[in-house]
């Protein structure tokens, strides 16, 4: 049973023991949470750290706000002046570690008090490769489950005397209230993992290689758990580790340009294909669903509030298809430019911008 969250802040604990965890921040789909979810992190980790922010293309308030602060805290700050792709920048940001142990987390999670050290603890325990935590979503926090573990396993299924190889995922307690199934949370292998927050051995790097960055937007988790349990690494997660996945509407044209690249048409295409051809995965329900539901992530995120502000509340059937029609195009371009600028995620390693911002002068 996952314990109750303290609510009270308390300051780290001194400690002169060397960080066996090095936490890798990396953007998700917007920057506009980036201060809340690292302040967050200082608040409630009693446990001794390295961190490394890796910055894909932030408008130049958050740009300025990250030198600031690891200045001032003393972390690595790796910085790009275009966006990135999430698994780009999560090797930039394995990279720099040095440690037994990184920790992938996005730049809109907000932990609560022990989340690390509750991670540690089970992988300490279990000798697990992976660990995740209890992974709610939206506010107020940690009150919504998002992931509590799940299954994620290729099969085979005979079809019209046809061999077939589909992909099996299944999230446990999805978008169920914490407080009704907290009896039921408890700490459990399990078969996949998501990017929000992810614990991994970084040994498990050195026989697996790089995560995949020509999975541009999509089925990465998958991607990277199936090699970890193909290698006879184990998952677990811990749901006495809470953090909070916190998405929100998109008005900041900052935040818009890169959720609209982000989750493009073409990156999630372009994922979908790779993933199908790199694990020889035929077509099936799980991948015409997802193509069925090419750009709903924006359409969720900004358009459909946008029209329905504009409408004053009333729902126009006909307009928001008309909207989401004009959208699609305007994806396209802004997609089409930064290929022209930067070609694909995983072409443009030599290109990039790295910098580390001293801790002291």
């Amino acid at each position: 049973m996952t314990s109750a969250i303290p609510t009270v802040p308390t300051t780290p604990a001194e400690s002169t023991s060397q960080p066996a965890i090095t936490i890798v921040v990396v953007p998700r789909e917007r920057f506009s949470y980036s201060q809340q979810s690292l302040d967050s992190i200082y608040q409630y980790t009693n446990m001794p750290f390295e961190l490394v922010y890796v910055d894909g293309g932030s408008p130049r308030s958050v740009q300025h706000y990250l030198r600031g602060a690891a200045t001032e805290r003393d972390f690595t700050l790796v910085r790009t002046d275009h966006f990135l792709a999430p698994n780009q920048a999560r090797n930039l940001g394995l990279g720099q570690v040095e440690t037994d142990y990184v920790l992938f987390i996005d730049n809109d999670v907000h932990v609560s008090y022990g989340w690390l050290e509750k991670l540690w603890e089970c992988a300490q325990a279990t000798d697990a490769a992976v660990v995740c935590p209890l992974t709610c979503i939206g506010k107020p926090l940690h009150q919504k489950v998002h992931l509590a573990g799940g299954e994620a396993r290729i099969f085979t299924e005979l079809k019209r005397n046809k061999a077939c190889r589909r992909v099996h995922e299944k999230h446990y307690f999805v978008n169920c209230a914490v407080a009704e199934i907290q009896d039921q949370l408890q700490r459990r292998a399990c078969e996949f993992a998501e990017f929000h927050c992810m614990l991994v051995k970084r040994s498990v790097f050195n026989q697996l290689g790089p995560l995949d960055e020509k999975l541009l937007s999509t089925r990465e988790h998958i991607d990277f758990c199936l090699d970890v349990g193909q290698s006879g690494g184990r998952i677990y997660c811990e749901p006495d580790s809470v953090v909070t996945y916190v998405p929100d509407i998109l008005y900041r044209w900052s935040d818009l340009a890169f959720f609209m690249l982000r989750w493009s048409d073409e990156w999630e295409i372009k994922s979908l294909k790779h993933f199908r051809q790199k694990w020889n995965l035929d077509q099936g329900k799980y991948f015409k669903k997802r193509y069925q539901r090419l750009g709903h992530r924006r359409h969720h995120a900004f358009l459909r509030p946008l029209v329905r502000k504009l409408t004053f509340g009333r729902m126009i059937p006909w307009l928001e298809k008309f909207v989401i029609g004009l959208e699609r195009r305007l994806n396209r371009l802004i997609t089409g430019r930064y290929m022209r600028l930067y070609g694909e995620g995983f072409e443009i390693r030599g290109e990039q911008v790295m910098s580390k911002v001293p801790s002291s002068v």
